[in-house]
């Protein structure tokens, strides 16, 4: 497995790491054997970057985790977050000093370990100034509960304020061949301050995969909900994917593996993180770290993906409330 530098804090973390948010929740329904065996083969691939979230399955994501985490402790580092919180079944943001103290507690122990190697905001909460947030986080440094502070999903200003407090080792967003936004702001201000970037969805949520028939999701996979799934959207999305595994077929790869290709080519600061729950996956996507892609492979991209504007929001409107403008 190849390495890439997690932005300036020394560690080196390979190319592309493990997202494993579908092993509990959000994409059908979870088979945990599969997903325990998917864990493993990570590691014999190389993989050492695990990423998790408390309100991933509402703590059940890091208690699948800690099934392999602590007796591989020193393989695995392992990133997880907080800032989202669930109260009467409705789903809102806190990302406050006061909730953070408990919040690292919970993940602690869901994990079985006693210390965090990279602690993201998931959401930042439009009332509580960001430097108050990091500033409790750094604590959790000097008292070894955690190693290195992220961002997911922060606005320029959020990240340099935050960034004046102390040093943000990693940033994490949505970033792929059809979501592209960071391009203009997040991805340079990473770079320029040696900031790592963590993309999630990588694929699109397995979108530009070409494996997905939308009327074969399962009523509990939330891509049902979906812009991006559904309508004229859809059937941009379907062409789109369609040619994309045509160019990548003439490359000897599969789609999935192009796309990724094409995240690791951004930038050397960037190490994107495929979700999957399933070893044959996680199998294909290791691989993309061996292809290269020339200028002209690049342009092809391009000219692919300038006949299928018509993508869609990544989100339905009502999910952009956790995203601060």
């Amino acid at each position: 497995m190849k390495t890439r530098m997690l932005g300036n804090s020394g560690e080196k973390i390979s190319a592309v790491g493990l997202g494993c948010m579908g092993m509990s929740s959000f994409y059908g329904t979870a088979d945990e054997a599969e997903s325990i065996a998917t864990l493993h083969r990570s590691l014999e691939l190389g993989i050492n970057l695990w990423d998790t979230a408390d309100i991933y399955g509402n703590g059940l994501n890091e208690q699948i985790l800690s099934r392999v985490l602590p007796e591989n402790r020193n393989k695995i580092f392992i990133a997880t977050k907080f800032g989202f919180r669930v109260r009467d079944g409705q789903t809102y943001v806190d990302s406050s000093p006061l909730w953070l103290k408990d919040a690292v507690e919970d993940s602690l122990r869901r994990l079985k370990i006693e210390t965090i190697d990279l602690y993201y905001v998931h959401r930042i909460s439009a009332d509580v100034p960001i430097e108050e947030t990091v500033g409790a986080m750094s604590k959790l440094i000097e008292e070894g509960k955690i190693r290195y502070i992220g961002l997911s999903e922060c606005i320029p200003d959020d990240l340099k304020k935050a960034n004046s407090v102390h040093p943000i080792t990693a940033v994490q967003s949505e970033y792929s061949l059809i979501s592209r936004d960071v391009e203009e702001q997040i991805l340079p201000l990473t770079k320029e301050l040696g900031i790592a970037f963590i993309p999630f969805a990588p694929l699109s949520r397995g979108l530009i995969a070409n494996k997905i028939d939308d009327k074969s999701l399962a009523t509990n996979d939330f891509r049902k909900n979906l812009p991006r799934y559904a309508g004229e959207y859809w059937e941009n999305n379907r062409k789109l994917s369609a040619e994309l595994d045509e160019l990548a077929a003439a490359k000897n790869c599969t789609a999935a593996q192009l796309a990724l290709a094409w995240v690791l080519s951004r930038g050397d600061n960037i190490i994107p993180i495929p979700g999957t729950k399933r070893r044959k996956y996680l199998e294909e996507n290791v691989e993309a770290v061996n292809i290269e892609l020339s200028q002209e492979d690049l342009s092809f991209i391009e000219d692919i993906l300038g006949k299928y504007p018509n993508t869609g929001p990544r989100y339905r409107e009502a999910d952009y409330k956790f995203l601060k403008k």
